[in-house]
């Protein structure tokens, strides 16, 4: 056989000590749970699925400090404080620093608020609670992970899966944008799919990276919920009886076809459906530390080619970088403006609206600009790029492209929530994402050259 050359084909992979964990979390049936501002109940009248935190550790040594990354079923924060006080006490009970730990929100709109703020609302009394709560559980399923950590390889796998769809739909005789499935508009169908095993090649854990708004339960629904997450959890869990971490992609535009529905099975389909398309890109990989050669050319009844498969050492380096991006900030009402116009309104959908308001406009300050953060991590030939915001996919593609070979994770709502991140050429639409976000045009492109910046440095 001949020997010519061609480059091995692996996918990207981190070899090191890795821990996974999981952990229940959902909040009492009668917490406040009022997310849409067309709903007429305040609080949950019962649970559909529970909410889960799963837990992944990296190290590329025993004695190395860890990245901490944590999915968690839960909507978004409304307050900087909130979201602090939760993070904070992570931090500190853990003796690690901030760029080590990304708290990820699924982004559910069927979960609890999140918010100290509501207390005084119906089953606001549990909101605080229900915070330490979590921030307990999110130490004791991190003190877990790290207890059990052992040397394991993560691998990375891109799949497709045709359940998000672009919302954004212009509204017929009008210019305004509806957010609403738009059928005539492609929509980002890339999945990422990261399989966690140890050295004996048992599967440890699941890491599911996707892009589509939960947003399937709205106003009708009373249930806590995951959303569509819970049974792609249950669907994947079922065939690979490990842990599954969901991780929130770009989704600013992405989100199901039906949606805003009250019917629970409608969402357990979504899940199903996404399930089935990560367990597919599971299927797909090849075992841990192989690669494909080229051995060379057999002659047949035709000139064959043979790959073969071999082993190979991934690396297990693994190192994080925190930086701030500075966004400047569209023109702005002041936070006692908000207030003063809340107080007066009496209209219960421009009120929740004002509220939500009020929350952004207390994380992003008072000032012309805002400093937003943006975690980098590196796991051998793999990035996961996290940030607090809703930013359209175009984020994920740019990134995809720029960092290639690199597998690259992309997750929104990591460690605070703010606004949307549309491209600047929608800040001209009449549109919800642009009217809702405190950020002026230009601020997605702005992170997205940091971004690469950033991880273009770490390799």
């Amino acid at each position: 056989m001949s020997q010519p050359y061609y480059p091995a084909i692996k996918n990207p992979s981190f070899s090191g000590i890795i821990g996974v964990s999981q952990t229940d979390i959902t909040p009492p049936s009668g917490i406040y749970a009022r997310n849409w501002g067309a709903a007429t109940h305040e609080v949950a009248a019962g649970v559909h699925r529970p909410l889960m935190l799963t837990c992944t550790t990296f190290q590329s040594s025993r004695d190395a400090k860890p990245l901490v990354l944590i999915g968690a079923d839960l909507g978004w924060w409304k307050s900087k404080e909130d979201e602090l006080f939760l993070r904070q006490g992570i931090l500190e009970a853990l003796e690690i620093e901030s760029p080590q730990l990304m708290f990820c929100l699924s982004h559910t709109h069927a979960g609890p608020s999140l918010f100290r703020e509501d207390e005084n609302k119906p089953g606001g009394q549990f909101i605080e609670p229900y915070l330490t709560e979590i921030r307990h559980k999110a130490i004791a399923a991190i003190k877990k992970a790290l207890s059990s950590a052992t040397s394991a390889t993560l691998t990375w796998n891109y799949g497709k899966c045709d359940l998000a769809t672009n919302r954004d739909l212009p509204e017929y005789g009008s210019e305004r944008l509806l957010v609403a499935y738009n059928p005539s508009a492609e929509a980002d169908d890339t999945l990422l799919m990261g399989r966690i095993s140890n050295s004996q090649d048992q599967l440890l854990g699941i890491i599911v990276n996707y892009a589509c708004h939960p947003t399937t339960l709205a106003w009708d629904n009373q249930l806590i919920s995951p959303d569509y997450i819970g049974a792609m959890r249950e669907t994947i869990e079922k065939q690979t009886h490990a842990p599954c971490l969901f991780l929130q992609g770009a989704s600013g535009e992405l989100a199901p076809r039906e949606q805003y529905v009250g019917d629970v099975a409608i969402a357990d389909t979504y899940g199903r459906q996404l399930g089935y398309a990560a367990l597919s890109a599971l299927e797909g990989m090849p075992p841990a530390k192989s690669q494909l050669i080229f051995k060379g050319a057999v002659e047949s009844g035709a000139p064959l080619g043979i790959w073969e498969t071999a082993d190979y050492e991934p690396s297990n380096h693994c190192s994080a970088k925190m930086t701030g991006v500075e966004f400047p900030l569209k023109q702005l009402p002041t936070l006692a403006e908000i207030e003063k116009e809340w107080a007066a309104c009496e209209d219960n959908v421009l009120k929740e609206r004002l509220w939500r308001k009020r929350g952004i406009r207390k994380t992003v300050g008072d000032g012309v600009t805002s400093v937003m953060p943006l975690w980098v991590w590196k796991l051998g030939d793999s990035f996961l790029i996290g940030q607090p915001n809703e930013t359209y996919s175009l984020f994920q593609k740019t990134l995809r492209d720029k960092l290639s070979p690199h597998a690259v994770g992309v997750i929104n709502i990591v460690n605070g929530y703010a606004g949307y991140l549309p491209p600047q050429d929608y800040y001209s639409k009449d549109m919800y994402a642009v009217w809702q976000t405190p950020f002026e045009h230009g601020s997605l492109e702005m992170l997205i050259a940091v971004s690469v910046e950033t991880a273009k440095q770490m390799i």
